[in-house]
């Protein structure tokens, strides 16, 4: 099990920009896949994206392709989610998640994570 930390959420307008961080709270020798998803009062939480522990495989909600950009660097266990072009209905409270992944598995994308950060709010005004 691994804590997660995020950062870099905060108040933005609306077609603004934000960058999240994530990374372990702690030097870890395990590999992780690692995902964001978004969660707002009264709704499930929703998947945003994910990325595979190479970096070689990413996939993105639909309604966040083409303006939300996840990456890591080197493989490395910090995760970032660039978000451009915010609309107010990208507010929400923001999750790092991460799966831990073994041999084989470098470009796996999971279908669920096991791990979870305490979440940073990002709130777009119109």
């Amino acid at each position: 099990q691994v804590q997660l930390v995020e950062s870099g959420g905060g108040l933005v307008q609306a077609g603004g920009s934000l960058r999240l961080s994530c990374a372990p709270s702690a030097r870890t020798a395990s590999t992780y896949a690692m995902g964001w998803f978004r969660q707002t009062p009264g709704k499930e939480r929703e998947f945003v994206a994910g990325i595979s522990w190479s970096g070689s495989r990413i996939n993105y909600a639909d309604s966040v392709k083409g303006r939300f950009t996840i990456s890591r660097v080197n493989a490395g266990d910090t995760v970032y989610l660039q978000m451009n072009s915010l609309k107010p209905e990208d507010t929400a409270v923001y999750y790092c998640a991460a799966k831990e992944v073994y041999w084989g598995e470098a470009n796996l994308l999971p279908n669920s994570y096991d791990d979870w950060g305490q979440g940073t709010q990002v709130t777009v005004s119109s």
